[in-house]
């Protein structure tokens, strides 16, 4: 990672000081920016309908006419690779009476044939056979296509806007942050697992995911012994965000000059978050946790999409074993430590005990993201 060294030297100085990375003020969110039903849906559409969101790794379609299926928010996707290497996304519902096309969770075709009645599409989502057409009548193919979706490829992530015929460019809404995410080389990665976390509501979810306040009391079995809490290193690309922790180890960096320092990214820690919802964990031996967090229909739940990456496909039981251990490690951190902490307070939010949240200024990250979200939505 190009930026380890500058990252390392800010952690350093930290922990030296007791200090961390500090908004300019606390920050006051009301409770109804949780529980207000017809703002969450105003948000929802606007945030994740409306703007660009992260849906897949490029690494999970690697090769033209590999394809994957998922469903975001009730909404039924199929993302293909052409031949020529471009990755599209597609409403996964036939044109004609609404049937899912691809009933397969993901694999390597070129045609999508709809199970009912067999209309057969290519993976650039064109009408290529309809059958009986004879007795069916004349159909216009070239606006009988699968209803696409705009999506974009940048830095080993595929960006989709869920809403048909909306556009947007990817470079703008990424800037600098693109050249951040690139440094992960996330198409060298190899994908280990693959799996579904259910949790609360959408921001409550989310802020736990953009501070480290909470590491040394929620985290004592995972991550805490290893990070130093409540120490954040953080750094804005419009509403995009980095965090670096610093590890443990990180004061044996005191022992020698900064140009001497042969790996300084093995004494922190670096999380990306693409807004509005994907997470990029990247760890110290050769593992690597990715998120998709998604709300769900109602303001008091999400679903989040992890994907386990190996730097290399573990092929000794001794490999094997180290992702497995990892992959437990994180599971056992987001799903039993986080995502029950955090139904706690999901199930708090209309006891009357508070009127609002008090954010401090030692949680910059998740103060930055509930003022993306205003930006976006207009507030």
């Amino acid at each position: 990672m190009s930026d380890a060294l500058e990252l390392a030297k800010r952690a350093l100085q930290h922990f030296n000081e007791g200090s961390t990375d500090r908004a300019p003020s606390q920050m006051r969110i009301p409770l109804s920016a949780y529980t207000d039903e017809p703002r969450f849906q105003a948000e929802r559409k606007a945030v994740f309908f409306d703007s660009p969101i992260a849906v897949a790794l490029s690494l999970e379609i690697p090769e033209p006419g590999d394809f994957q299926t998922q469903t975001i928010m009730g909404l039924p996707l199929l993302l293909t690779r052409d031949r020529d290497a471009t990755a599209h996304c597609f409403i996964n519902v036939c044109r004609h009476r609404g049937a899912k096309v691809c009933l397969q969770e993901k694999g390597h075709q070129a045609r999508f044939s709809c199970p009912y009645h067999a209309w057969t599409y290519n993976n650039r989502g064109e009408l290529v056979g309809v059958y009986g057409e004879e007795s069916f009548g004349e159909v216009d193919r070239a606006t009988m296509g699968l209803t696409e979706l705009a999506c974009e490829e940048r830095a080993g992530v595929i960006f989709v806007c869920l809403t048909p015929g909306k556009p947007f460019d990817i470079d703008s809404w990424l800037g600098g942050f693109a050249d951040k995410l690139a440094d992960q080389q996330l198409t060298d990665w190899h994908l280990y697992t693959e799996r579904y976390l259910e949790g609360s509501g959408w921001k409550a979810t989310m802020d736990g995911y953009l501070e480290v306040y909470h590491h040394d009391s929620v985290h004592g079995k995972t991550v805490g012994p290893h990070t130093v809490g409540n120490l954040l290193v953080h750094d804005t690309w419009g509403a995009h965000q980095r965090m670096a922790f610093a590890r443990k180890n990180i004061q044996e960096l005191n022992e020698t000059p900064p140009e001497s320092w042969e790996q300084p990214e093995s004494h922190i820690r670096v999380v990306h978050s693409a807004f509005p919802n994907l997470s990029i964990s990247a760890i110290l031996g050769g593992q690597c946790l990715v998120g998709f967090i998604y709300p769900g229909e109602t303001s008091t739940t999400t679903i989040t999409r992890q994907l386990i990456l190996s730097a290399e496909i573990p092929t000794t039981e001794d490999e094997q074993a180290a992702v497995e251990t990892f992959s437990q490690m994180t599971l056992q951190a987001v799903r039993d430590e986080d995502y029950v902490l955090v139904a706690t307070v999901q199930g708090a939010l209309r006891s009357g005990a508070n009127e609002s949240f008090l954010i401090g200024r030692n949680e910059p990250a998740v103060q930055h993201y509930h003022r993306a979200i205003a930006n976006v939505v207009g507030n």
